[in-house]
């Protein structure tokens, strides 16, 4: 006996037509299908340390598990660890902060989507960076608001500005993006900015802010970062994301944190219990023991990405037809390739991976200001980016002479 053939379709409703990606991940996934033919690929794509998580803190986590630590946890986080948050923001900033309003998160786009899941809607306007984090736009979008791109330029050394921001705001906006240091630029906003763009915020009370600081210790040339935290002014309309995953070489670990304001710390913790219950517990306590370890790992780290960045920066401002901003933090290059004659960041970032094999990002799958620039990530071994760079000139001078 054969059944009828069902001609019915399931289709997701239609938000999720409107929901992007991160197409870092589309290239690391080409990059390994290259590989696995035989290519050899030099990954400057994807936006990972390439260093081992500290062993302090994976045994801090094994230890875990052995002592049983295999159950639920509060949905907002063990306690311990909220509080080591609260010290760390304290140690580094001077800063204090309510442990009772931050929850730890399973990394931390987890908090862009919240944020953004309860602030927009249709008829909701949304300010966000561009170049910037695609996740930022793709959940605008998803929730029916406007996105509305802040543009973040080379003239002013890829930070955010205040006089642009604010110009943008009217009665609908309901949420400001920030992000520095920045991804994809490498760009650290002034203090001077941020305080005017903090003075600017006394006349749109309705205005929520979520500040990215994700990056906040990776920091060259004397610079310091610039907490939102520090304007006593907006923190009952702050939202803080920060996390492990840049910081403790922790990506897969899947662990972020977040302060939230009191109006809508509730709404967080009711999104927790209804999405992911809690955060894996053992990786709970590697976190712990990240926080309140010895930091060294992390200034070993941050020196070594510096050496490298100088390595990227000068290889890339020898390349014909590309300028490279020296780039103040995170661990991002976005160099400027309108010199070359290619007029897609994208094609030129597909050409790169398929005929030279080096693995970078298009500027525009970071936003409509971000073409005519590719991303690199020196997240690679200086060998790595030596001979990424040479493969790249080696490309540029072959499609010049072609």
């Amino acid at each position: 006996m054969t059944s009828a053939k069902s001609h019915f379709q399931l289709h997701p409703i239609q938000a999720f037509n409107r929901i992007g990606e991160e197409n870092a991940f589309a290239v690391l996934a080409r990059a390994a299908a290259l590989a696995a033919q035989g290519r050899d690929i030099i990954n400057l794509g994807i936006g990972q340390p390439d260093f081992s998580t500290p062993a302090h803190i994976v045994e801090a986590a094994i230890r875990a598990l052995r002592d049983g630590h295999h159950g639920y946890t509060p949905s907002i986080g063990i306690e311990p660890l909220r509080v080591a948050v609260a010290a760390d923001v304290h140690r580094r900033f001077g800063t204090e902060i309510d442990p009772g309003r931050v929850v730890i998160v399973p990394g931390g786009k987890v908090t862009m989507f919240s944020a953004i899941l309860m602030l927009g809607e249709p008829g909701a306007e949304i300010l966000y960076p561009d170049p910037g984090f695609p996740i930022y736009r793709s959940m605008i979008e998803f929730t029916g608001a406007t996105p509305v791109p802040v543009p973040i330029r080379e003239e002013n050394g890829f930070g955010f500005s205040a006089e642009e921001a604010l110009a943008l705001i009217t009665p609908r906006t309901r949420l400001v993006i920030l992000n520095s240091p920045a991804n994809p630029t490498g760009g650290v906003t002034p203090k001077a900015e941020i305080d005017a763009f903090v003075a600017g915020l006394e006349k749109h009370p309705h205005v929520a802010i979520l500040s990215d600081e994700i990056y906040d210790q990776f920091l060259f040339d004397g610079e310091q970062h610039t907490t939102l935290l520090a304007y006593p002014e907006i923190r009952d309309r702050l939202i803080l994301l920060n996390g492990w995953s840049k910081t403790y070489a922790m990506t897969g670990w899947r662990l972020g944190w977040a302060l939230w304001p009191p109006g809508l710390f509730e709404a967080a913790r009711k999104l927790a219990v209804n999405a992911w219950s809690c955060v894996n517990a053992p990786a709970q306590y590697g976190a712990l023991a990240a926080l309140t370890g010895p930091q060294d790992c992390v200034a070993e780290m941050v020196a070594e990405f510096d050496r490298r960045r100088h390595l990227v920066v000068a290889g890339l401002n020898a390349l014909p037809g590309v300028s490279c901003a020296v780039p103040k933090g995170a661990f991002y290059a976005f160099p400027n390739i309108r010199g070359t004659g290619w007029t897609s960041a994208k094609k030129l970032a597909a050409a790169l991976l398929d005929d030279a094999g080096v693995a970078t990002i298009g500027g525009p799958d970071f936003g409509v200001f971000g073409e005519g620039y590719i991303r690199l990530s020196y997240a690679n071994s200086a060998e790595n980016i030596t001979r990424a760079l040479e493969r790249m000139g080696a490309f540029l001078n072959e499609a010049r002479a072609a």
